[in-house]
Parts: structure tokens; sequence; C-alpha cells
């Protein structure tokens, strides 16, 4: 490509005599080896590739673009030196320009917020479908179109991203385009929006779902973690957000897109679920009410967070001109979600349920633990086996073995992506918020304590597997490795079986 579009594309002064300098990769790691690359330098937590922009030359860059404050090591008259304002804004549009715009042509719809994102975009895409729109869907359970899953490949090796990295993100949006999807609907994290990821889209819609304690690690306080979301609504034609989040307000004060409130509370706002019905494993069922709209809605997905997410999804729908009949046969309709309250299907022969869900903030546990208490069978137990992540936010730790020991019959604490951390540490720090009369059981090993819970079970039991969902995997040092929590549940309930049947037999033997 030109170097002349991709400096017009990302808004980067580029010297006459280079408009025809031909770039043919966009590398941002110097290890790598490239061909006539242009080397974009980026800074992070730990890193600064502004000190490796010798290697980059090195290994095949001809262009190089910095930050405008940085220094720049002498180099050779023949690399071409770029400066920008904030070079992790403009990768985004340099790779947005290298697969042909994509954005322009697609309605993406962005879902924000601490928890509820995935059950969200699901069901709006759910609702879209239903109302014969080609849709496409970005986020933490992965991408796809209507043709089936799209691959994706993170910078970051070992994470687990909500909005895939650049490079992957506009690419992904490229094919979308090429498939003929007309909307788009993908999470939105705060990473993302602080780090300038989505710097060359405008939004059709975005919802605001909530904000609790999360990712405090990177963003240090709640205020900067609000005005990081709060950046969503500076971008997107159409705002939905829950009136019912202390931080509602703060999303919309400087929001420059039309603003439509919701609430599940009876507070004031544009659109209000009333006649709320708990039907425990069968869902839940309410009215959706705003001045032009009165809407009888059912939704067989368990738990009280349901309204407020299938509210957004509706309210988002029929803002952009969904039919209110296809709006209520998407949700009654709906599936499960992956990850999300999935249940592990055992058989006629198991005499208690296994549920496996993500949530892995305070505010998700607690969620799922009351939600747990509807669906738990007269006479069984609510058992919690949950960790939380290493290298991740620590001060959540204790406030979730407290909410877990308040809340479980009996609690089960383990590791969940330890990474660089020693899982102990983190096991103790969750411990310490723990009343000493509360008992629980410590098994560091996830896959054994897995195990322990299957072969412990009691009739009736709810045994909830909370914070990895999806994930099939567990990252461990530097090392991620296949974990897939429904296997572990199988084979052990298996392996119970086998053994029960082998204390039958041996039972039924004659005495000699």
């Amino acid at each position: 490509m030109k170097l002349k579009k991709m400096c017009d594309a990302a808004g980067i002064l580029c010297p006459e005599e280079y408009f025809d300098c031909e770039i043919e990769e966009i590398a941002t790691d110097s290890r790598k080896e490239m061909k006539k690359a242009m080397f974009v330098c980026l800074r992070g937590t730990q890193f600064d590739s502004h000190n490796y922009i010798q290697n980059a030359i090195q290994n095949g860059a001809i262009c190089v673009l910095t930050d405008g404050d940085h220094p720049v090591p002498n180099v050779s008259s023949n690399v071409i030196l770029l400066r920008c304002e904030n070079t992790r804004e403009a990768l985004a549009h340099l790779w947005h320009a290298w697969y042909g715009f994509p954005c322009r042509d697609l309605k993406i719809i962005g879902v924000t917020g601490t928890n509820g994102k995935t059950s969200v975009a699901h069901m709006l895409r759910t609702v879209l479908r239903t109302s014969w729109h080609t849709c496409g869907i970005i986020g933490t359970v992965g991408c796809e179109t209507e043709k089936g899953t799209i691959e994706t490949v993170t910078e970051a090796g070992l994470s687990n991203l909500t909005t895939p990295d650049p490079r992957d993100l506009y690419r992904i949006f490229a094919q979308m385009r090429d498939e003929g999807v007309e909307y788009v609907v993908m999470e939105v994290s705060s990473h993302a929006l602080s780090l300038g990821k989505l710097a060359p889209i405008t939004f059709e819609a975005a919802i605001f779902t909530n904000l609790t304690p999360e990712h405090l690690d990177f963003h240090k306080t709640m205020d900067a973690y609000a005005a990081a979301k709060a950046g969503l609504f500076q971008k997107t034609k159409l705002g939905i957000f829950n009136a019912d989040s202390p931080y509602s307000e703060q999303m919309m004060t400087n929001a420059t897109c039309r603003c439509i409130t919701c609430t599940a509370k009876d507070k004031d706002a544009d659109y209000s679920a009333t006649e709320i019905e708990a039907q425990a494993q069968n869902g839940v069922a309410y009215r959706l009410s705003s001045k032009r709209t009165r809407l009888r809605i059912v939704c067989p997905i368990a738990g009280e967070f349901t309204v407020m997410n299938s509210m957004q999804a509706a309210i988002c729908a029929l803002e952009l001109g969904c039919s209110p009949a296809a709006i209520k046969t998407a949700l009654a309709t709906m599936g499960g979600i992956k990850g999300r309250m999935e249940r592990v299907r055992l058989g006629l022969k198991a005499d208690f349920s296994v549920l496996i869900d993500y949530a892995h903030t305070p505010d998700a546990l607690e969620k799922l633990l009351l939600t747990a208490r509807d669906l738990v069978q007269k006479g069984g137990r609510t058992v919690v086996l949950f960790g939380c992540g290493g290298d991740r936010d620590r001060t959540k730790r204790a406030v979730m073995g407290e909410i877990a020991a308040r809340l479980a019959d009996h609690v089960i604490i383990t590791s969940d992506n330890s990474r660089g951390e020693d899982p102990m540490e983190i096991i103790c720090q969750i411990v310490s918020g723990i009343p000493p009369q509360k008992a629980y059981t410590v098994i560091p090993d996830r896959a054994a304590a897995i195990r322990y819970a299957i072969e412990n079970a009691k009739a009736g039991d709810l045994i909830l597997l909370a914070g990895k969902g999806h994930e099939q995997y567990e990252i461990v040092g530097g090392e991620r490795r296949p974990f897939c929590e429904g296997c572990l549940v199988k084979e052990a309930f298996a392996a119970r079986l086998r053994a029960q049947k082998d204390e039958d037999e041996k039972e039924g033997e004659p005495t000699v």
C-alpha cells in the first residue's frame, strides 16, 4: 500500500518525496523478520518498542512511526521517520486502511460494562437474525458470522481478549463485510477504548450494562475505569444506559449520542421492566414499557440479571427498527450461551447438577450464587468452586471469598489462570475474606478440585464452577494448557459411576 494513503488514513504528515513509497507490512514486534515494513512503536506498561527501532530496521523495516515526543536514535537516511501524537490510535487507523476501510460498510453495535456484555451481545444478535438481518458477533466467546467461526490470534499471546487487537480486529471486519454482514455486535472492553483500538469506528448503537470493580490493576481507580467506558458514548449515534447502575450518569455526562435509559427497579427512565416474574429454571418474564411501547417478554435464561440483559437487547433492537413480534420470538427461544449458566449434561443417572459460569468478579459471583438459590433442588446444597486470576486485580480476592462463604453452602477454593503468581498466595488472599467459623476446602489443582466436587456431590446439589466459563485453557506461568471443565466433569462422573458399580458388585458377592 502507498505510504501516502496509509498516512492520510491515520492523520500522519507524510513528506511528499515518500508519497509513492510502497509498504508491504505493518509491524509492532521488532524481533520478527519483516519486508518493507512500517514499524509502529508502542509504549506498554512493561515495554517500550521505541528502544528497539534499530532491531526493527535490521529485520526489514523501511519506515518507523514514533510518538511525537520520543527521542529517536540516528538511523540510515534510507529509513523514513514519521511521528504522530498517539501511535496506538494510529495503528488502528492503519490496519483499518490496510483492509480497505471495512467499518464504513458495516453497522456496528458496541456492548460495554463489567458484567453482562456477552449475554446482551448474543441476545441482540439473536433478535437481529430473527428480524432477517445478517449479523456477526465479536467478543469473549469468539467471533462468528452466518458462515461460522472466524479464528482470532492475539498479539498478547496468552491473553483471551474481549476485543481483538487491531491487526486481527480489522481483518475480521473485512471478512464480515466480504461475507455480506449488515450488523456486527461486539463486546467493547475498557482496555480497547483506553488503548485506541476502536479509533476508526463510528458505532450505530452502544449499550452500557453496569460497572463494578474490575481491571483496577490496569485502570488503578474506578473513576478512570468509568472514564474509559464512557469514551464509547462519544463514538456512537445511539446509547442505551442501565439507569440502575450508579455509573450511568457518568456514562452520559459527556455522551454525544442520543441517550436512552432503562430500569428494572422503578426508577425514572425511558423504558422500564415491570410485573417481573422470576420463574427459577424456566427463566424470567416481565412487561417492557415506554411512552410508545408495551411488550410482554419471556426469556428462558435463569437469573434476575436476565431481565436487564434481555431488556437492553430488546430496547436496542426496537430503537433500530426491529418489530416487537421478532423481539418477543427471539428472546422467548434463546438458547444457552457458552460458559454462561451452562449446564453440563450428565444424563438421568446424575442426582445433582453442574453449571459452568464465567463469573470472575465479586458482582458476578454474588449474582450467580443468588440465582443458584432459586435453582437448587429441595434438600440440596449450593457448592461453588472458584479461584482468582494471577497478575490481575488483587483487591477483589478477599471480597469474593466473603461472598462465596456467605451465599454458598460449601466453598471449594482452587486456581484460575494463576499466570506468574504462586497459586497458594492467591488462594490465601481469597481465604482471608472468609469468616473463621465458615468451613471451606482448598485444592490448588483445579482439575483435582473438580474431581473432588463430583466425587462428593450429594443428591440435589447444585455445583457451580465459576471463573473460567467458555475458556478451554488454563494459564500457569508462561504456559497455556488445554483445560476443558465440561470434559473433566463428565470424566469424574463416569469414574464415580464405575466406582459405585464396583462397590455394588463387591457387596453382592457371596460370603464363604
